[in-house]
């Protein structure tokens, strides 16, 4: 089973494609935003996706059409490579530290869109990125994949490390909970029956 997805959106604002593959491949991520390339590239590399993502936005007015449109796009790859969810672990959490910071990400594939963000990023910027777009990033995730997503910056000084310490983490706890479980074999990971 090929547990992979490319999605193309295209809005007046924003133009993405995005190639998922939950089970490894290339990394590669262009849009316009470079320090949002490198969170995105951390992302991809310790989840081990294969992940690539062209995006192209209206940066001349500021980067948050970028930013969230990815988060969209990204989360509708994952749902749509997920499929159904069968035999999958479901949760995953990680404690990730950067340097002097440390942050927490535990997410549940529930089909029920949440996000719980505890984050004072300390930098208004890192870059030309503006800090405060990490969480429009993982609301737009969190939508379109139907994540509860909760998300933790335990402490931090530096907006570059506290921002990438988020990134890593999420990108442990994403690629624990899309793992599949042999115990599970064909089933869902649900007493409902669906995810």
């Amino acid at each position: 089973m090929s547990r992979s997805a490319r999605i193309e959106r295209r809005t007046n604002e924003t133009t993405i494609v995005v190639d998922l593959a939950l089970d490894g491949g290339t990394v590669a991520v262009a849009t316009g935003v470079p320090f949002f390339d490198h969170m995105l590239d951390q992302l991809g590399k310790h989840g081990r996706f294969g992940l690539t993502i062209e995006a192209e936005g209206d940066l001349e007015i500021d980067a948050h059409h970028t930013v969230e449109d990815v988060g969209i796009a990204l989360g509708e790859a994952l749902a749509e490579a997920l499929g159904d969810k069968r035999g999958i672990s479901r949760y995953g959490h990680a404690l990730v530290p950067m340097e002097e910071s440390l942050a927490r990400v535990a997410l549940d594939i529930s089909g029920r869109a949440l996000l719980v963000y505890d984050a004072v990023i300390p930098a208004e910027t890192v870059g030309q990125y503006e800090t405060g777009l990490t969480e429009e990033f993982l609301q737009a995730l969190a939508r379109a994949a139907g994540l509860t997503l909760h998300v933790h910056l335990v402490y931090g000084r530096n907006g570059h490390h506290s921002t990438e310490a988020i990134f890593k983490a999420l990108s442990r706890a994403l690629s624990d909970a899309v793992a599949l479980d042999p115990r599970l074999g064909d089933d869902i990971p649900s007493t409902k029956g669906v995810l």
